[in-house]
């Protein structure tokens, strides 16, 4: 079988596809710095339409989708943006919780598996 890597970045890739399934990474924001929890889910979900296009599937066909939000509190801003993006009647298991993430301008990261 084999495996397709996209955006490999050394230590990482933004997605692995095997089996008929891909992989995502934690997405982050592109520019966090000053943008607000909306407007980096916004920006992260439209990574995420981009590396699910290069493994070949779209959101319609994720599986499992796991999002970190540095201050829970947060969680209705970022669901408003998930819920204006998530493909209708195609809800992935979802599971949402407040984590440190690795630099502390993120404060969404999410990651996720679609079929292919």
């Amino acid at each position: 079988m084999s495996i397709k890597r996209i955006g490999d970045h050394g230590n990482l890739c933004d997605a692995v596809v095997h089996n008929g399934l891909a992989y995502l990474a934690g997405h982050v924001a592109d520019d966090p710095v000053s943008a607000s929890v909306y407007e980096q889910t916004k920006n992260i979900l439209k990574q995420i339409d981009e590396t699910l296009a290069q493994a070949g599937t779209d959101k319609s066909k994720i599986l499992k989708a796991n999002i970190w939000l540095s201050d829970i509190s947060t969680f209705a801003e970022m669901n408003k943006a998930w819920a204006e993006w998530v493909s209708k009647g195609n809800a992935p298991a979802r599971a949402t919780v407040e984590s440190k993430l690795a630099d502390p301008k993120y404060k969404v990261e999410i990651m996720l598996t679609a079929a292919i």
